[in-house]
């Protein structure tokens, strides 16, 4: 048996739910009508696990197109996160945004820098709305 996409998704996807659930264990679970503070995880763990399951099946029986790791895909993604990182300490947030989306998607097979565009602007939204509206303390400005 080699080890294709979807077995592989379904195996990461096996280990999160193992770590989530296994955390949410630290908690009290509570009953249904009163639920502890572990019960929501453990819950949520379940189900992804399930997921798991089915992925993990599938990538068994039905196979699939196998895994191949793309150093270089892997770097990009890996330099835009730095890059975030960095652009947002010494500048602000709002362009360490728009900096590791144009670097990210450099990455995928067609690069269009007005999709990219459009991402960075949807992504900029939703963080306003956190900063505004959940009150968290991000410099976006």
């Amino acid at each position: 048996m080699t080890l294709n996409r979807s077995l592989a998704r379904g195996l990461f996807l096996a280990a999160v739910a193992l770590f989530f659930g296994l955390g949410a264990l630290r908690y009290p679970i509570g009953r249904m009508d009163h639920a502890g503070p572990g019960l929501f995880p453990l819950m949520i763990s379940i189900l992804l696990g399930l997921v798991a399951l089915a992925t993990i099946v599938r990538g068994v029986v039905a196979g699939g197109p196998g895994l191949d790791f793309k150093v270089r895909n892997i770097g990009l993604i890996l330099a835009a996160l730095c890059a975030f990182s960095l652009v947002s300490r010494f500048l602000n947030m709002s362009a360490g945004i728009v900096v590791m989306v144009f670097i990210a998607t450099a990455a995928g097979s067609n690069y269009s820098w007005k999709r990219n565009l459009v991402i960075s602007v949807g992504l900029l939204a939703i963080a306003f709305i956190f900063q505004k509206f959940l009150g968290l303390n991000l410099p976006l400005l």
